[in-house]
């Protein structure tokens, strides 16, 4: 029998919900470009309940126990002797999510003789250390497409956030203001604007596609270049470099997983080639930008504006300097952790475990780490060191 550590954030302060905002979610079965939604044999939860907290526990408790594995739910997993800590040596699965993650250094893996497979509930595996997996055969999965659409809905939401000065004026209202002047001062339309994104994989293409009808100019640069239909279906002007893309855009938006050649890269250089007053959205890793150059440049002005889902470490202490900073538009990682997309990343969670517990093959789109090497969508995402 398996004994599985799930580490999922913290429920709601107010307790677990008792009801919900909506009665139903729609029922999402494929994804652009044809890849299924999740298919388990079957689910233990509702459709739009919040699965991803500590009393969630990603609708998985009866289907485990009933098979006689153990199922270990905890959010701690920072410090010395977090239960992450103490329960990891005869794990044989962990699971986390990229908005609570279990980090798992290459001395955790060290110290986990029994780990056999590590999953994300969710998209993004870098929390992992993907060398340390290779060299112990520890097998690396996601629910891959599972949330990206809800990420690039967070994105387009912050673009129009920023570039209508909407959380400001928001603000006005509910200190009981009608300051119109204040508000507008930093509003403009998106219209006409050139936004880029750094990155056309799953989400920067959607992304793509949802700011296309806003009439704005779109660029994009990847490692993998989109088909030339894509690129004439929506306008779009390819640029060989993250370099070469930004000093054309007034919006630049990070979807890129974090590597060696994307850690670091938003620094003092590559910003100070930027466009002044240009904004920059995130969602994708904090550690791709330099988090004090980000306050340097939104405190000179080289930044309009600033928003963010992802922070390092998570979660971020209550100094980081990214929570006091000017005209930012930070959110707590919660882009991809829609109750909708909790459906779907839980529902392919329970797929995974389906296949590694039946001995059967996981899906090639869910590897990230397979056989002692990148595997899936991981040897597409990622460089061979990470």
């Amino acid at each position: 029998m398996a004994k599985i550590l799930c580490v999922l954030y913290d429920d709601p302060a107010a307790g677990y919900p008792k009801s919900y905002a909506r009665d139903d979610i729609p029922a999402i079965t494929s994804y652009p470009g044809g890849q299924t939604a999740p298919t388990p044999q079957a689910i233990d939860f509702t459709p739009g309940e919040l699965l991803g907290s500590v009393s969630g526990e990603l609708g998985l408790r009866s289907f485990l126990e009933s098979q006689g594995h153990t199922l270990v739910v905890t959010s701690d997993k920072e410090g010395d002797g977090s239960v992450l800590d103490r329960e990891l040596p005869d794990t044989d699965v962990v699971i986390s999510q990229p908005f609570w993650p279990a980090y798992l250094t290459a001395e955790r893996i060290a110290k986990a003789p029994n780990l056999k497979l590590a999953i994300t509930a969710g998209i993004g595996s870098d929390h992992v250390d993907l060398d340390a997996a290779v060299q112990h055969g520890v097998t690396v999965a996601e629910v891959t497409f599972s949330n990206s659409i809800s990420v690039a809905e967070h994105v387009v939401m912050m673009i129009l956030g920023l570039v209508r000065n909407y959380i400001p004026s928001y603000q006005v209202v509910v200190d009981g203001g009608w300051n119109i002047a204040d508000c507008v001062q930093r509003s403009y339309d998106l219209e006409g604007m050139n936004v880029g994104t750094v990155a056309a994989g799953r989400i920067g293409t959607a992304v793509l596609r949802r700011l296309a009808p806003f009439d704005v100019n779109l660029h994009y640069t990847d490692r993998h270049r989109l088909p030339e239909s894509v690129e004439r279906e929506l306008n779009l002007t390819f640029h060989a470099s993250a370099a070469d893309l930004v000093p054309h855009c007034d919006v630049v938006t990070i979807n890129a997983p974090l590597h060696p050649e994307t850690e670091g890269l938003f620094g003092e250089k590559l910003l100070s080639t930027m466009k002044r007053g240009t904004y920059l959205i995130n969602t994708a890793r904090a550690k791709i930008v330099d988090r004090d150059a980000i306050v340097k440049a939104l405190e000179s002005g080289q930044l309009a504006g600033y928003a963010g889902d992802v922070w390092y470490p998570q979660p971020a202490p209550a100094d980081h300097p990214w929570r006091t900073m000017p005209n930012h538009g930070m959110t707590p990682h919660i882009s991809g952790s829609s109750l909708s997309a909790q459906a779907r990343y839980a529902a392919g969670t329970r797929e995974i475990l389906e296949s590694w517990l039946a001995g059967t093959p996981i899906r090639d789109e869910y590897l990230i780490v397979d056989g002692g090497r990148l595997a899936g969508a991981g040897a597409h995402s990622y460089s061979t060191r990470m």
